[in-house]
């Protein structure tokens, strides 16, 4: 019996999977308990629908994160953040803060996708990598600055 996975079940798929599997498994365990439902020729047509609507937002999605590392790639944000004598910060620069700053330069860029080598604890120029998707990433420069 034909069925499609309406949740991940162990053992034999992922959400959306089109599977043929025992009518008595189908019927008294997959489909008893909500985890799939019989593959009509309708629902298979809505199940390939939406997987291609999936792979075309992927794709855009792809376009978009690559266009916009190819615009942010090389630039230079500041981030103020408060110091103590001789240039020293308070705690360290935090992807937030970095993700703040280039919010503020007009840049929406989750801090999961910040990824900042070495703590910044001092004033001055550093490299700072963005990971906005799978292959595909972008260096930027943050100057930090200390205000009192």
């Amino acid at each position: 019996m034909k069925i499609i996975l309406l949740q991940d079940v162990k053992g034999q798929g992922k959400k959306g999977d089109l599977l043929e599997v025992n009518e008595g498994y189908a019927r008294n365990f997959l489909i008893k308990k909500g985890l799939a439902e019989a593959a009509t020729p309708t629902k298979i047509n809505e199940l390939n629908q939406r997987k291609s609507a999936d792979e075309f937002h992927k794709r855009e999605e792809l376009k978009a994160m690559k266009a916009l590392a190819d615009e942010i790639n090389g630039k230079k944000f500041t981030v103020h953040i408060k110091v103590g004598a001789n240039g020293k910060v308070f705690g360290s620069v935090t992807a937030q803060d970095v993700s703040n700053s280039l919010s503020a330069a007009g840049y929406s860029v989750d801090k999961k996708k910040i990824v900042i080598a070495n703590p910044i604890k001092t004033v001055g120029e550093y490299e700072v990598t963005l990971k906005l998707a799978e292959g595909i990433s972008a260096k930027v420069t943050v100057i930090v600055r200390g205000e009192e």
